[in-house]
């Protein structure tokens, strides 16, 4: 069992990294490498320390679900973080993106969702697949930029769910470009990313957990677990549907997810 002292401390090393923009060593050392309550409560500390500060919460994001993320990572399973209201950088009106509060970005592309109502049931055992989908709002294309405090990636599962899992900035279509399931199938979507122009990163659907609404499944399964639920108005990033790659100022970005307008992006420093 991790100490209270070992997870302030991990806290605290994650936060510095992030208030001065020097990536730190991993927090593995302080934590362990298979206590998942601990990585979670470091995350839940950096969390509220943000929340503290003014942010808000506006939704989850899942990390590592698809395959190919989780051999960049070196990974087996998913896992889940926060998103605040300060990492939306969302320039509906085609301004270019700061740069300035990253360490080691990536970029990849999917599939997002805004939920019309809680996924609150009073049992885990009621959170079905037809429960999540009635849920949903509408679908919208994102950039998720992912991000890590921790020197070189350097990182195991502990250490990326500790630090927010890996999260760093997200961009989102305007919810005018939003398509309701009705309209469109997540599972069936294909997805092409470009940097410059030159194709990057690609995958499907299925490469989400097997389809991006099972995904949504999953973390509302373990909202539930941890007595925090997801709720109306929430947006959720539903993970990678192809590896993520690098990317520097001055980059125009474009993800081309079948079923949306392209979601173009022009990053600065």
């Amino acid at each position: 069992m991790t100490s209270d002292d070992a997870v302030s401390a991990a806290v605290a090393r994650l936060a510095k990294a992030q208030a001065t923009g020097v990536p730190c060593a991993p927090v593995r050392d302080l934590i362990g490498t298979d206590d998942l309550p601990a990585a979670y409560a470091v995350q839940q500390g950096l969390v509220q320390g943000r929340i503290a500060a003014g942010a808000e919460v506006v939704g989850r994001k899942i990390g590592a679900t698809s395959l190919a993320v989780q051999q960049q990572l070196g990974v087996d399973q998913p896992d889940f973080g926060y998103l605040l209201d300060e990492m939306d950088v969302s320039a509906h009106d085609g301004a270019p993106v700061s740069m300035r509060t990253l360490l080691q970005p990536r970029v990849e592309a999917e599939v997002a969702f805004v939920l019309a109502r809680d996924i609150a049931p009073d049992a885990e055992e009621e959170i079905t697949l037809a429960l999540v989908r009635d849920a949903v709002e509408m679908a919208l294309p994102a950039l998720e930029i992912v991000d890590s405090r921790i020197a070189g990636w350097d990182i195991g599962f502990t250490d990326t769910v500790a630090d927010n899992a890996s999260s760093g900035l997200y961009v989102v279509a305007d919810r005018s470009a939003g398509r309701p399931l009705s309209e469109v199938e997540p599972v069936e979507v294909e997805m092409s990313l470009s940097i410059g122009g030159e194709v990057r990163s690609s995958g499907t659907g299925a490469a989400c957990l097997g389809d991006p609404l099972e995904a949504l499944r999953w973390l509302a399964v373990q909202a539930h677990r941890f007595g925090d639920p997801l709720r109306a108005g929430h947006l959720v990033l539903s993970g990678a549907l192809g590896p993520f790659v690098p990317f520097a100022p001055g980059d125009r970005v474009e993800a081309s997810i079948s079923g949306f307008a392209p979601l173009v992006v022009d990053f600065t420093d």
